[in-house]
């Protein structure tokens, strides 16, 4: 943390929300400003459109966007040549880390400079330009105006800010408010048992129309409060997860605490292309975005597997075939949902294709599989898996009073079931599991290579 962070964390309360109040208005209106508009009506124009315009549209916005990017990026300035979009070589994070400047095609005084999160380790900075900003937030609007929310309405949000201190939780106070645009932004750093009250008295005095942030900070949240037969009074409208996957589990305990929608999106800090779900419950790929390739092991075509992404709004620093790191799995083409919508179904999003238990017997066990382990479990608040070695996993576990020894006996199998029976399991009850430095959750820590 900066000095001038630490010292604005240490200010009275009401000057630091007074700062976050004028910051955001701000920000908002680099956002909103521009072509914002334009892309608004550009969205909602093409939300209705038939595939053959679809599919011509998403051609153009591929050639155009790789003309771009081979006349201005030196990083692709040699495949000037190029015939389709295969004949680019795929992009890695690595690559992005160590020549940012051959790639970007517009100086940082003129970009908005972006910052990943570093969930996996390795952080980087990313360029935008500001009509790329705005037509990524005109998306995003779009989508969220489906379920009733425009900026204005009361919103709480849990993102991996570090926003107040222990001083802070002990006066009572687990949050910075935006007083203009009416947003309370959560810490998902102090989210314990310990801090319960704090949070929920904080959360229900006032009263969100919606959420928006991390699925595991609010899930911990509700969890609680289920424990203690609690849910909320004024009912939220709807949670729109972001930076983590959703789980079933999530979803499940969340809409029974809140009674509300989970309107599920996929994108990401470096911008890559959205899956948006509609308002029938269906994830659909949105094709004006820009391109996913689904490609198994060997990189070719798949069903399901690992996605390289091709991201139209990212003409700062231009991201084609990008591994990103991710997996989908593709419901079959004939399924039309039922919303009227023709673009692509995802049948689930299924995370990074890096968070997997290795196993001696079983091969790699991916984090979906791990997490259904909970199912009939009593008691789990949340738990994470950590490997050091092939034989042994470490698993920690929140949990309330009901999680006895039974559910510990049979949760302890549903993962032995799935490791094999060779993989010993060593598991701890404990009060607190310590997030990454961004505030995301990791459910599964692999820290050896397979």
């Amino acid at each position: 943390m900066s000095l001038k962070e630490d010292l604005g964390r240490r200010s009275p309360h009401l000057i630091q929300n007074l700062a976050i109040s004028v910051f955001n208005t701000y920000q908002y209106r680099v956002r909103h400003g521009g072509n914002y508009q334009k892309y608004r009506e550009y969205f909602s124009k093409f939300s209705d459109a038939s595939l053959s315009e679809i599919e011509s549209e998403q051609r153009n916005r591929l050639e155009n966007f790789l003309n771009k990017s081979v006349a201005s990026s030196k990083w692709y300035s040699p495949y000037k040549d190029y015939q389709s979009l295969e004949d680019f070589p795929l992009l890695y994070k690595k690559d992005i880390i160590e020549n940012l400047g051959a790639i970007t095609t517009v100086k940082e005084k003129e970009a908005v400079v972006n910052f990943t999160g570093g969930t996996t380790g390795a952080s980087m900075k990313v360029l935008y330009t500001k009509d790329n900003v705005q037509e990524r937030n005109a998306l995003l609007d779009h989508f969220r105006a489906q379920y009733g929310y425009k900026l204005g309405k009361k919103c709480a949000w849990f993102s991996g800010k570090n926003i107040i201190t222990e001083k802070d939780i002990k006066k009572g106070i687990c949050y910075k408010d935006d007083y203009i645009n009416r947003i309370r932004f959560f810490s998902t750093f102090h989210i314990t048992d310990a801090n319960f009250d704090v949070y929920w008295k904080a959360f229900c005095k006032f009263a969100p129309e919606f959420i928006v942030g991390f699925p595991s900070s609010v899930y911990e949240l509700c969890a609680m409060a289920a424990s203690r037969d609690l849910k909320l009074e004024n009912k939220v409208k709807a949670f729109f997860p972001t930076a983590e996957t959703i789980l079933p589990i999530h979803r499940e305990v969340i809409q029974s605490v809140l009674g509300c929608k989970v309107a599920d999106q996929y994108a990401s800090s470096e911008g890559a292309p959205f899956i948006l779900e509609c308002t029938e419950g269906s994830l659909h790929i949105h094709p004006l975005t820009g391109i996913f390739e689904v490609v198994d092991e060997n990189l070719k075509l798949a069903q399901e597997g690992e996605i390289l992404v091709t991201s139209f709004a990212t003409e700062g620093t231009p991201l084609i075939r990008y591994r990103i790191g991710d997996r989908i799995k593709l419901a079959p083409k004939e399924n039309k949902c039922s919303c009227g919508s023709v673009f692509p179904v995802v049948k689930t999003i299924e995370g990074r294709s890096t968070d997997y238990i290795l196993t001696p017997t079983n091969g790699k066990i991916n984090y979906v599989n791990i997490t259904n382990s909970t199912k009939g479990i009593v008691g789990i608040i949340q738990f994470q898996v950590i490997q050091n070695e092939l034989e042994r996993v470490e698993v920690l576990v929140i949990a309330n009073k009901n999680f006895d020894e039974k559910q510990q006996s049979k949760f302890k199998y549903a993962l032995s079931e799935r490791f094999g029976r060779d993989m010993f399991i060593e598991m701890k009850v404990v009060d607190n599991i310590i997030k990454e430095k961004s505030g995301k959750f990791r459910v599964v820590k692999n820290n050896i290579k397979p």
